[in-house]
């Protein structure tokens, strides 16, 4: 698979990484079965993925347990991704960032990821109690300690609540990010990333490309919906956020399938075999060379799948062809 390099230090990846996300939270609870998801890690590993994303909150825990037989037996395969800073209570989500549950919290999270270092520590949200250079400047003293190679930050949740204009949805992301620079440098970015929600190029990828910062492209299959395979009106299990998500409506999904069919005409031009997922993957690789995507899945086929959009060139053609389908239709909130 071709390779990477993200964040001032040039950390070497796979140009397509592995969300491990729906391993344990999120989506369908009845699939999340571990075996499966073993063998989904294993098999995006033989297909020369190596960026490896997860969190402590997942599960909360049982995915960096999961996670940690796949890096005690392959850790020369594997760059671990991992995240702290929110904490799961009984039906809710609360950010912590106070500098002290940080060093506690990678300390956790070494030992259920069998590893005495994190390649990449992302703070999933700042906290809003703690001013974020504290916070940053406890994870700044994780690298000195040699427990941490690189740190970054999650904007994924940036829209949530949000009424701006698209150029505006992650100004506030980037005076985050200008403050935490200051303390110590930042490797990457988590950001939602894809054709269906392509907001993250106006401001936030070219502000981090000309700063050398890499960006995790997150849900870059539209959570599924841009790999054609989910039929409108077909459901969700009720502890599927989608089942209340505006844009997996049955009137919405109907609405957004000219996404999709743009999709699989530039994939049929590519040869049989060639996917709608594989182009969507393509279009967020061809955004920029400090852009992987991060696409999460529990199953070894889809895992193989999305690391062959690594190998998948998009023409000047195809890339138009996408530009001028048409906007996503649906709220985001």
């Amino acid at each position: 698979m071709e390779r990477r390099t993200i964040g001032a230090t040039a950390l070497d990846v796979g140009a397509v990484g592995l969300g491990c996300m729906p391993m344990h939270w999120a989506y369908s609870r009845s699939e999340q079965r571990g075996d499966r998801s073993l063998r989904a890690a294993h098999a995006a590993l033989d297909a020369g993925v190596s960026l490896l994303d997860t969190a402590d909150m997942y599960g909360p825990f049982t995915n960096e347990l999961l996670l940690g037989r796949v890096v005690k037996e392959r850790r020369a395969d594997v760059f671990v991704s991992t995240k702290c800073g929110l904490l799961v209570g009984d039906g809710h989500v609360v950010a912590n960032g106070r500098p002290e549950y940080v060093r506690r919290a990678c300390d956790a999270s070494l030992r259920r990821l069998q590893t005495d270092v994190i390649d990449l520590y992302l703070l999933h949200r700042a906290d809003p109690e703690v001013p974020v250079e504290e916070t940053w400047g406890a994870l700044a003293g994780l690298v000195a300690a040699g427990k941490v190679r690189a740190l970054g930050l999650s904007a994924v949740g940036v829209r949530r609540g949000r009424r701006a204009p698209a150029g505006d949805l992650y100004e506030g992301t980037i005076r985050q990010l200008s403050r935490v620079q200051q303390v110590f440098p930042v490797a990457a970015v988590q950001a939602e990333l894809s054709v269906w929600a392509p907001e993250a190029r106006e401001r936030l990828l070219p502000w981090c490309a000309a700063r050398g910062i890499g960006v995790l492209a997150a849900m870059p299959l539209g959570s599924g919906f841009l790999t054609g395979t989910l039929t409108p009106g077909g459901g969700f299990e009720p502890d599927d956020p989608r089942a209340r998500h505006p844009r997996f409506t049955a009137e919405m999904m109907a609405s957004n399938q000219p996404l999709v069919a743009g999709l699989r005409r530039v994939a049929a031009r590519h040869g049989d075999g060639v996917t709608a997922a594989q182009v969507a993957l393509a279009w967020v690789l061809a955004q920029g060379r400090h852009v992987v995507p991060v696409p999460g899945t529990k199953r070894a086929r889809w895992a193989v799948e999305n690391a062959g959009a690594a190998g998948l060139r998009l023409t000047p053609k195809d890339l138009a062809e996408i530009e001028a389908l048409p906007a996503a239709r649906g709220s985001w909130d």
